[in-house]
């Protein structure tokens, strides 16, 4: 690494801080990736079908603590780059793909809280998207000499042939006079309800005047509507990122379960036949979730047809055309070029503040392969975890010795106790996917 490849503070303790608590960090995430090049480039050519007006979906498989969360992150950084819009969510107990109590709806909220475009990278980005457009029918509607809500009308016609898509259409033009008309309390209405915050079709007719609400029957039909929106207000598409998907796996209802295993066999249709446009989807999960016969995706006949992978595709030989991208493991090499990134970071791009020599790393990197064995690699998360633990610890003890540190250090196999464990009583209690045991 070059000595003035400097890194800013700011992206220097969001990656520390994240990384120390076992998090993704939302910034500065090209400072240490490493590896996985052909799953990134297989992800890379479904953004630009999207763009070019097709659909993907892909379901990122990898074990507890194998970089799932950070692997959607990455992606998202050059869907921004090429102008499309990103919706990311995590699936909880409260946030699933299909309801009835409200928790799809909950998830659809969430997304629509992370909406991100270029411009707005860290979420928020709903109501600029809304502005965009705006100003596009604004500027056709100078250049023709029209009303601008009628160009706003004529553009969002061909959402009319979508479920809900005249509402949506009513709801756009009502943000649209409560911005010509300076009209604060009417552009919040609109907005809200493009969030999905409205919980009563009564409160919606009387700010608004339409008759339908974003709720957990048409969440999905909500996101077909947004990418034509999006395309419309001038982006390239929009990607649709959900994490946590064991979630669905532990729950404990099969009926409920099931339900939402049809939702997913819906959104795999329509992306694989090709009846949506300018929409892509990535669903990140363990292999219990794809491949358990009895509570994961395999348990549903018809998704495990879909899914099932190459039989071709084994012994080194992979296939990145399907649906399913497996995560590889990094290698004793990749591992080690991460930690040498994490020390970097750590010093703020400066080779001459390293706090750790090359026989220190070499030297955590054994003493984690002996605790942990094949594992070490396969999720390598609580290694990276205790690494930049122990880089603080130097920073705040810079007389202590770094042998002593690291023969202290303990740590062990990364794994979701409520997956691993049996039984239905454990399904509907929320994991958090970050968090992994460690101790210095």
């Amino acid at each position: 690494m070059s000595s003035n490849s400097r890194i800013r503070p700011r992206d220097r303790d969001a990656i520390l801080q994240s990384l120390a608590a076992g998090v993704v960090p939302r910034r500065g995430l090209q400072h240490v990736q490493v590896g996985r090049v052909q799953e990134v480039s297989a992800l890379l050519g479904d953004l630009e079908r999207v763009v070019d007006g097709g659909s993907a979906i892909r379901f990122v498989i990898g074990e507890y603590g194998s970089g799932k969360s950070f692997f959607l992150h990455l992606i998202r950084s050059p869907a921004l780059e090429k102008q499309m819009v990103t919706m990311h969510g995590d699936l909880t107990p409260d946030r699933r793909l299909f309801a009835t109590g409200g928790q799809g709806r909950s998830l659809y909220t969430e997304l629509a809280r992370n909406l991100s475009t270029r411009t707005n990278p860290d979420g928020g980005g709903l109501q600029s998207v809304v502005e965009r457009f705006i100003g596009e029918a604004q500027k056709t509607a100078r250049e023709t000499d029209r009303e601008t809500e009628d160009v706003i009308r004529e553009h969002l016609r061909s959402l009319s042939e979508l479920v809900g898509g005249y509402d949506f259409a009513d709801v756009v033009a009502a943000y649209w006079r409560g911005h010509d008309e300076g009209n604060a309390n009417l552009k919040g209405s609109a907005v809200r309800w493009l969030r999905g915050e409205y919980s009563t079709k009564t409160d919606a007719r009387r700010d608004l005047g339409v008759r339908t609400i974003i709720d957990d029957a048409n969440v999905y039909d909500m996101l077909k509507l947004l990418a034509r929106f999006v395309r419309l207000a001038g982006y390239g598409g929009l990607i649709v990122a959900f994490d946590e998907m064991v979630n669905l796996y532990k729950l404990a209802n099969t009926r409920a379960r099931n339900s939402n295993y049809e939702q997913i066999l819906r959104i795999l249709n329509d992306c694989l036949q090709g009846s949506v446009a300018n929409l892509g989807f990535i669903m990140a999960g363990t292999p219990e979730f794809l491949t358990d016969t009895r509570r994961g995706l395999y348990s549903y006949e018809a998704l495990q047809s879909r899914l099932s992978e190459n039989m071709f595709a084994s012994a080194g030989v992979r296939d990145f055309s399907g649906p399913v991208l497996r995560l590889a493991n990094l290698s004793p090499e990749e591992l080690y070029v991460v930690l040498t990134k994490l020390r970097h970071v750590h010093a703020g791009g400066d080779e001459q503040a390293h706090a750790l020599p090359d026989e220190a790393l070499h030297a955590f990197m054994e003493h984690c392969s002996r605790n942990v064995g094949e594992a070490y690699f396969q999720t390598p998360r609580t290694s990276i975890r205790a690494f930049v633990q122990l880089l603080r610890v130097l920073e705040q003890n810079p007389s202590t010795s770094w042998q002593e540190l690291v023969a202290a250090v303990r740590v062990g196999p990364d794994s979701d106790p409520a997956v691993t464990g049996e039984g239905e009583g454990i399904a509907d209690d929320p994991v958090d996917d970050e968090l992994a045991s460690f101790r210095l």
